[in-house]
């Protein structure tokens, strides 16, 4: 045999032995993302809520069961998981700046797609709209086209729900008949029935990149009616801890002003900052939430039939999530603004035709649509879950290589200057070989800026300016620890020594995070080991460490009991 056969028969047998993963296909990307969407579905083992589609989504893909988001805010979060930076990097924190000029021109998700000649399309709230994605959407570096907003969208902080006095009011609690809505529709409708048809558009014309924002669970509750049904009052029940932990720092609490705003809240006369809400409209808040979820989990089903009848669920990566979680009354608290995980914890589900599910060209409709009110429940059923923690900004580099495209280099120290490089992980790995168990290594980052160390009006979201002190937070299989600094916003500098308040929650003994135990160590210690560090070694270096020299003394207490 000659030297050209051989080498042409290796090859061959090279390529029929690479797994699907190595052999790089180049997938169209359906990337959708919710908004105030905390891991309350079926698939993430929430027994009240009813999520068939997305449940039905998660059976095909792989799930990430512990994924946390950087800030537990819209516009920092989307942000950092966009660009696959941290807020640190960003330096946005509240609504008020654009990361290309006030920090670095850094590449985003789609841009990358974008670059590498998709057509990338964004419908609803994507990027967050406003000063913070320039009022444009961060277009045209990450589109091709202008983002489209729903027309509806401006109604929804005006006067447009009808209460006891027959009168319109700008509520917290909004179910609504359609029907009496300006234009008979609502802000989801109207971006699925845009992005479907962007779907049919791109048929047999070349790679695609469609990022579809949903509004809700976001408030105002503005949904239609009929979701409350799946829902009955008397079958809702309280958060199982909902008063204020005795040992919380006060400038970790967020005092919802948001919620408060609202005018059925304000007529409740709940007293600023730690006042409970009656119970019986505690029930009523959970409710609309739950059903604004099965709401958008109705769009959601519209979405994926539409792919699959249009014979793009075997080209095509679908990536769900949401920017950040909301407080349902655990811990006395509501919305987001805090380190929690009811606030920082998101669902992310991934699915990658021929590797989490195998195609569908013999087998009938991948994600056939199911309508929640004769199917209210799907049995979630997939062993390609990932237990160990991971971060958003783990999605750019992840969705980049499942996609088909080069995944960026992790950033290095000082990345001001670098336009392409991730802080987080490409997942990869949890694609191809299975999970073998907790790995305590792994680590999730969050943060969140307060301006001053008690409550007040601004606490849940201070302009930069205002910002006196950002809550550093830790999460990993076995713990959460969250330590309140003082911050400069000036020079965006953290004092590692001026330490306002600390967390540290045991998640064994204490999964809703209400037990404080900081106080039970001597930080005195701690602190002096973190005295021959170098003066550059960054804060979440340091609150490795230091939950290192913690929880040592834990599971050796432990090992002798």
């Amino acid at each position: 045999m000659n030297l050209g056969v051989f080498t042409w028969l290796f090859l061959l047998l090279l390529c029929l032995l690479t797994p699907a993963t190595s052999r790089r296909e180049k997938r169209n990307v359906l990337f959708i993302i919710a908004d105030d969407l905390r891991a309350s579905l079926g698939c993430y083992d929430d027994a009240l809520a009813k999520s068939p589609n997305i449940d039905q989504l998660a059976s095909r893909s792989q799930v990430f069961l512990n994924a946390y988001a950087q800030q537990a805010v819209c516009a920092p979060s989307r942000t950092s998981m966009l660009t696959s930076r941290r807020p640190d990097t960003t330096r946005l924190y509240d609504f008020n700046s654009y990361w290309r000029v006030h920090s670095g021109s850094y590449t985003t998700l789609p841009q990358h797609f974008k670059s590498k000649g998709y057509y990338t399309m964004s419908v609803g709230k994507v990027f967050h709209p406003g000063i913070a994605s320039n009022h444009t959407d961060d277009y045209p570096y990450s589109w091709s086209v202008p983002a489209y907003h729903p027309s509806s969208f401006r109604f929804e902080k005006q006067k447009m729900c009808k209460g006891d006095d027959g009168q319109l009011h700008a509520n917290l609690l909004c179910a609504v008949n359609v029907t009496e809505q300006p234009g008979e529709t609502l802000p989801d409708l109207e971006s699925t029935d845009e992005a479907v048809r962007l779907l049919k558009s791109r048929v047999g014309d070349g790679a695609f990149f469609l990022a579809v924002g949903f509004h809700k669970p976001h408030i105002p509750f503005r949904i239609p009616q009929e979701y409350l049904s799946l829902y009955p009052l008397d079958k809702m029940t309280l958060a199982p801890d909902p008063d204020v932990p005795e040992l919380l720092p006060p400038v970790a609490y967020n005092p919802w002003t948001d919620v408060r705003k609202r005018e059925d809240v304000q007529k409740l006369n709940v007293s600023f900052p730690y006042g409970p809400i009656p119970k019986d409209f505690q029930l009523r808040i959970r409710q609309h939430y739950y059903a604004a979820v099965s709401y958008m989990d109705a769009q959601v089903g519209r979405l994926l039939s539409t792919l699959d009848a249009l014979g793009l669920a075997d080209s095509t990566m679908v990536v769900f999530t949401s920017d950040h979680g909301w407080s349902l009354g655990e811990h006395g608290e509501w919305a987001k603004y805090s380190n929690f995980d009811v606030a920082t914890r998101v669902p992310l589900i991934m699915f990658v035709p021929g590797v989490t599910a195998a195609y569908s060209r013999a087998e009938g409709p991948t994600f056939p649509f199911i309508d929640v009110f004769s199917q209210p429940e799907y049995s979630f059923t997939n062993a390609k879950v990932i237990r160990n923690t991971v971060e958003l900004v783990d999605v750019f580099p992840t969705v980049s290589y499942m996609a088909g495209l080069p995944a960026p280099e992790h950033c290095p120290d000082v990345s001001l200057q670098v336009e392409l490089c991730t802080e987080g992980r490409n997942l990869v790995h949890t694609f191809q070989h299975k999970e073998r168990g907790k790995n305590a290594e792994l680590m999730a980052f969050s943060q969140y800026p307060r301006p001053a160390d008690t409550p007040q009006n601004n606490s849940d979201l201070p302009d930069l300016q205002d910002i006196k002190v950002m809550g550093y937070s830790l999460r990993n299989w076995d713990y959460r620890y969250t330590l309140w600094l003082g911050f400069n916003p000036r020079s965006f500098q953290v004092n590692v020594s001026d330490v306002h308040g600390g967390e540290l929650y045991m998640l064994a003994d204490d999964p809703g995070q209400d037990k404080n135990i900081y106080s039970d160590f001597d930080h005195s210690i701690v602190m002096k080991k973190m005295d021959a560090l170098p003066h550059n070694a960054s804060v979440w270096t340091r609150m490795r460490l230091q939950l290192y020299y913690h929880t040592a003394g834990l599971k050796r207490n432990a090992g002798t009991v």
